[in-house]
């Protein structure tokens, strides 16, 4: 069975794409769920009043230098295994300063 040229192009196309496709590994859906996690928590301690609203924008502060972080390792198409360690080294420590600034003895007025 002869193939025709076309449907010989198609398919080297569709092969391309997909070999790119799995090569541009920029996905970090556990770094997006601890994000959205740790933004929950900010928004619970302030409508708990554990937060004041002076710690709450420095922990907000410090999500969006992760998410700064995330979009630059994401930036040349690729997320590599020491990148994912150093968000999760990041997220780690934003997780330990939401816990104390929400256990801390001020509250907000």
């Amino acid at each position: 069975m002869k193939l025709s040229k076309s449907l010989v192009a198609a398919f080297v196309a569709a092969a391309t794409c997909v070999s790119f496709a799995a090569q541009a590994n920029t996905t970090t859906p556990i770094v997006k769920e601890r994000q959205e996690n740790q933004s929950a928590r900010i928004s619970q301690g302030v409508a708990s009043g554990e937060l004041t609203k002076k710690e709450a924008a420095v922990l907000r502060t410090e999500q969006r230098g992760i998410r700064a972080e995330k979009r630059a390792f994401k930036a040349d198409g690729k997320v590599t295994v020491a990148e994912r360690a150093q968000l999760k080294r990041d997220q780690n420590q934003a997780s330990r300063h939401i816990y104390k600034k929400k256990h801390n003895a001020r509250k907000a007025a």
